[in-house]
């Protein structure tokens, strides 16, 4: 029989899952309480890093329709769950895991996907959202940038020729 505190749990965990855009499992066996908070401090304040319970974990996620955790909650279990850029979250998730060896990244959720551990190394290694939208910008300004020189460039040979062009223009509708 499950008390109201347990279920209250269960709706929060499947909460985050469904307000997320990923989530990462954790596994944080013997990672002391500062650098957990170090770890919280460095995803940024859209996500959030919770230690949670297997058995609630595994009832909130069937009832928020995820089926990547199966059989992956077993241990000391944490999951990130980014509601911001995933990648700056599996990039600041996967530094840390770098200096810190007893963080082990299990299992991975990116919109609906299950993710390996591999998968959210690579997701770590994307550029970020605002690097990737700056480089589409540049695509999509550099033909403009272009039409802007060629017709600045066309003006600037019209004035050098000594503005024959336009006083040709001028001239036809007279001769009408």
């Amino acid at each position: 029989m499950a008390t109201p505190s347990k279920n209250a749990a269960i709706a929060e965990i499947k909460q985050d899952f469904t307000e997320s855009t990923a989530a990462v499992l954790t596994e944080y066996r013997g990672l002391s309480v500062a650098q957990l908070k170090e770890l919280r401090r460095s995803l940024g304040q859209d996500n959030k890093f919770t230690v949670v319970k297997n058995t609630l974990t595994g009832i909130a996620a069937k009832e928020a329709g995820i089926d990547a955790f199966e059989g992956q909650l077993t241990g000391p279990t944490a999951i990130a769950f980014v509601k911001g850029d995933a990648v700056a979250a599996a990039k600041s998730l996967t530094d840390f895991a770098k200096a810190n060896p007893k963080l082990i990244i299990k299992t991975g959720l990116f919109e609906g996907k299950a993710l390996s551990a591999p998968e959210v190394a690579a997701l770590a290694a994307l550029e970020s959202r605002e690097a990737q939208l700056a480089r589409v910008a540049a695509v999509l300004k550099a033909p403009m940038s272009k039409l802007v020189r060629t017709v600045d460039a066309l003006r600037a040979k019209n004035e050098e020729q000594g503005g024959a062009a336009p006083a040709a223009a001028e001239e036809a509708p007279a001769a009408e």
